[in-house]
């Protein structure tokens, strides 16, 4: 449903008061005042009648000036019919300007509107098309601006991609090197710490690569069995040991499966990582479907659980050998909700622990 707040309404609505004000004014006028006078010429004529006779006229002339007077008024016109007044000019007046003013208010609100709907696109994928460069010269030269900063956006998006992507790649190799090198230390102590860290600098890397690559995947949507999913994802957990379980039904949706897939599975890694048993609810509704990923872990306070979104962000809890992860997961997660136009968000688990909860309109 069209919100009654937009740029068309307003000014529509404005032009419409003020014409019906206009209107009513003209209508109370003539009930109050009534139709113009008889024209200049007949009451002239009669003055004049009336002064030849005199200041001291007889009975006979006063007689015969009435009558000549009565003959006068029977020659002037009949007052003028309903529809030979101006109540049909002054409606049809009423009819045209309101017409106008919707025509008029409707061209003015069209571009803007062009202009919302081409942000939009662009705030969801940078590789929409660009927007047309029709209408007046001012419509015009704001679409010819708008495609030109569409344009530099993607450039520099690309730009810094490809940057952080060579500079991950290229830093796999000496790392590599490094850890062939690491078997030649004779210190096992010194040796196993200095692995955990090239390691840790590894994932990181893959994470970042990973993490650039999804940014950079422009997937169509298509109709996907997101039930399947959920339960192979489930029962690849299962057979590495984990305690994980699914429940609840989805019939199929329209997504872009490779996002979808790598949401879910960055949830379910994190709940397991750090939660331990871990419990995937579905639930389907006509107009969405809520996904909720339950562990029962040691949670995350309130103030935390947005920062956990920022990229290579970790909390205090979470620093140590045996938890891993490089802080990407989450935002990684987020981003592809984003993508399908859902929405991530993390609550309190009853009894303790997280909750991510996914949702996907329909």
């Amino acid at each position: 449903m069209r919100s009654p707040d937009t740029l068309f309404a307003r000014l529509f609505g404005v032009s419409l008061i003020a014409i019906i004000f206009a209107h009513l004014l003209a209508f109370l006028w003539f009930q109050q005042y009534g139709f113009p006078p008889p024209p200049h010429h007949h009451r002239e004529m009669m003055e004049a009648r009336r002064a030849e006779l005199g200041p001291n006229p007889s009975t006979q002339a006063l007689a015969q000036f009435g009558a000549e007077e009565l003959s006068e008024e029977e020659k002037l016109p009949p007052p003028p019919p309903l529809f030979g007044g101006p109540v049909v000019p002054l409606l049809f007046q009423l009819i045209t300007l309101v017409v106008a003013a919707w025509f008029g208010a409707k061209a003015l609100s069209r571009p803007i509107r062009r202009f919302s709907e081409a942000a939009e696109r662009l705030s969801e994928n940078l590789d929409a098309p660009p927007l047309e460069e029709t209408g007046p010269l001012e419509a015009r030269q704001v679409a010819h601006t708008f495609n030109r900063m569409q344009q530099r956006i993607r450039e520099q998006v690309q730009q810094r991609a490809r940057m952080l992507g060579a500079v991950s790649h290229d830093l796999r190799t000496p790392l590599s090197r490094l850890k062939l090198r690491l078997e030649q230390i004779d210190n096992e102590k010194l040796q196993g710490q200095m692995r955990q860290d090239l390691d840790d600098m590894i994932g990181m890397l893959d994470a970042t690569l990973t993490y650039l690559h999804e940014q950079r995947t422009s997937e169509a949507l298509q109709w996907y069995d997101l039930q399947a999913l959920v339960e192979s994802l489930v029962e690849n957990a299962q057979d590495h040991g984990a305690a994980i379980q699914a429940q609840g039904t989805c019939a199929p949706l329209q997504v872009q499966p490779m996002a979808l897939r790598s949401c879910i599975s960055n949830l379910m890694d994190n709940a397991l990582r750090y939660g331990g048993a871990t419990l995937v609810d579905i639930q389907d509704t006509r107009d969405a479907v809520t996904i909720r990923v339950i562990d029962h872990g040691p949670g995350i306070s309130a103030d935390k659980r947005e920062a956990v979104f920022e990229p290579f962000f970790r909390l205090e809890g979470s620093r140590n050998r045996n938890s891993g992860g490089v802080g990407l997961g989450m935002t990684i997660a987020r981003e592809a909700c984003q993508r399908l136009g859902g929405q991530l968000s993390l609550d309190e688990t009853p009894g303790g622990g997280l909750t991510a909860v996914i949702r996907l309109p329909r």
